[in-house]
């Protein structure tokens, strides 16, 4: 699959690469515009491709090397030296879980900070401030420490104790947890990220507004995200 999505990485690559406006884009985009998103664009390739490297290489040799078995090994003798049991499967897996996710933090986060402050800053399309860039990093993580454990504990309650209905308890709960997740994460996550305000009255909000009137969409409230506060 690796090598597949790369091919049309690939051709999609090439295509940057061409300087000429596309005729289904005369008269509608400028040459400017289109150089600059060009290039925008060819810088996000050039990226994309780096980084698909080295993640296949490193998940590569995270199998051939046996780092997960590692891992689990090292998450038991964790708990034991805490004083905890480690033959509980719940604590076993969440220890597990969290020694993968703060390896994945480290791995990830020079990719992170050049795509934010290097490639999306080149194009003035950044607006975050390192302060910003690991206060959201640190809000995440806290996120993922306080909603991932109780997810996880059901799961494997689930799977321990399913027996032959096991796929629908996971189904009707993953179902369940997904309309949670759409329900509060507007509300209760988002705005720890982003900055909402009311969308002002004029020409913007009342051609929206009158577009999900048309659709018959049920449009109560509309937003501007600032996404660097």
């Amino acid at each position: 699959m690796y090598f597949f999505e790369t091919y049309l990485d690939v051709r999609q690559h090439s295509a940057l690469k061409l300087r000429k406006l596309p005729k289904p884009l005369e008269g509608v985009v400028s040459q400017e515009k289109f150089e600059k998103s060009r290039a925008y664009s060819l810088d996000k390739s050039y990226f994309h491709f780096v980084h698909e490297a080295v993640t296949i290489l490193m998940e590569s040799s995270i199998l051939l090397y046996g780092v997960l078995p590692w891992f689990w090994q090292k998450s038991g003798e964790f708990l034991v030296y805490a004083g905890l049991n480690a033959e509980n499967e719940i604590s076993h897996t969440l220890a597990f879980l969290a020694g993968v996710s703060i390896w994945s933090q480290i791995t990830d986060l020079p990719f992170s900070l050049y795509s934010t402050f290097v490639i999306e800053e080149r194009h003035g399309f950044n607006k975050q401030t390192v302060w910003l860039f690991f206060r959201d990093m640190i809000k995440s993580i806290a996120l993922s420490i306080v909603i991932g454990p109780p997810i996880v504990s059901a799961i494997i309650v689930i799977v321990q104790k399913g027996g032959p209905y096991l796929a629908i308890y996971l189904w009707a709960f993953t179902f369940v947890l997904s309309i949670v997740m759409m329900t509060i994460y507007p509300v209760l996550i988002a705005p720890l990220f982003n900055k909402f305000t009311p969308l002002p009255e004029g020409e913007l909000r009342q051609k929206i507004e009158n577009l999900a009137s048309s659709l018959k969409f049920p449009l109560k409230k509309l937003f501007v995200v600032d996404g660097s506060t």
